[in-house]
């Protein structure tokens, strides 16, 4: 029994489509029809049932599926043990290193599949784009994200804080309320600044914002940190770098939360996916 039998098979189990599981493996359908076939013929059960419309795991299938997978990570610490080096692993990231960053890369040094890890800072768009181009593994975006092509996966959630001056009326308030804020002082980047994360802060908001976006994200804590009325809005994680003295975070009264994914490409392995998910989660 050959392990890149035992690969198809699971590919093609994630995928439950023989075209799909073959763009993953970046090899003709045939082929992959062909070892399942032989995999089959050599244990003796059917593992599949397919028809013109779908295919699904038999029960006999579900049961081999899960040693498969055991079999196949089995095989990859056995490599790794060798000395086999671990593989590059390219996260596209926002230009702020959170403490989440660091833990999770040390994860993925330490799994059992070690990764190497290339931080490339690039705006959000930028960042889907190069997912979907191969030039990035994994991208890091906080708030919702829609992208045909692309496997976005909820990992982690934290809370929005309220931003603001030192000097403003309200810095030193335990926490504060969407509502106490004068309306008329919020400050927001440009929705092409990152795009999801607008969304999502807006959608946050009971009003809308009377002010026209200020630029990115500099040019808004530039204007909060000198103007005491004003404000913005920002994930607590996001402003825990390092900052202007000048500023202050509040917790917001009741919570408010945005969600953060990781981006994959759907040729991405589900089982690599699952273990970028578990990274950079709580």
């Amino acid at each position: 029994m050959e392990l890149r039998a035992l690969q198809y098979f699971v590919t093609v189990s994630e995928e439950l489509h023989f075209g799909r599981a073959a763009e993953r493996l970046h090899i003709v359908q045939s082929a992959v029809s062909q070892q399942i076939v032989r995999l089959e013929r050599e244990l003796g059960v059917q593992l599949l049932e397919r028809t013109s419309r779908s295919v699904r795991l038999t029960a006999v299938g579900e049961r081999v599926l899960t040693a498969a997978q055991e079999t196949l990570a089995a095989a990859a610490r056995v490599r790794v043990v060798a000395g086999e080096e671990a593989a590059p692993l390219r996260i596209g990231v926002a230009s702020c290193v959170t403490a989440r960053l660091d833990r999770a890369l040390a994860r993925l040094r330490d799994s059992e599949r070690p990764a190497v890890p290339h931080l490339v800072d690039l705006p959000v768009t930028a960042r889907l784009d190069a997912v979907r181009d191969g030039s990035l593994d994994l991208a890091l975006v906080r708030g919702a994200v829609t992208e045909p092509g692309l496997r976005v996966m909820p990992s982690w959630s934290e809370p929005l804080h309220a931003v603001l001056s030192t000097d403003h009326p309200a810095a030193g308030a335990p926490s504060l309320g969407l509502l106490d804020l004068d309306p008329t002082g919020l400050r927001l980047p440009a929705r092409d600044t990152d795009p999801p994360l607008h969304d999502a802060l807006l959608a946050a908001l009971p009003v809308a914002p009377p002010a026209p976006p200020a630029g990115d994200l500099v040019n808004v804590l530039f204007e909060v940190s000198r103007q005491p009325g004003t404000w913005t809005l920002m994930p607590a994680e996001q402003f825990a770098a390092p900052r202007s003295g000048r500023m202050t975070q509040v917790p917001l009264d009741p919570p408010v939360t945005v969600a953060g994914h990781v981006v994959t490409s759907r040729a991405t392995p589900k089982t690599c996916a699952a273990s970028y998910v578990a990274a950079f989660s709580d």
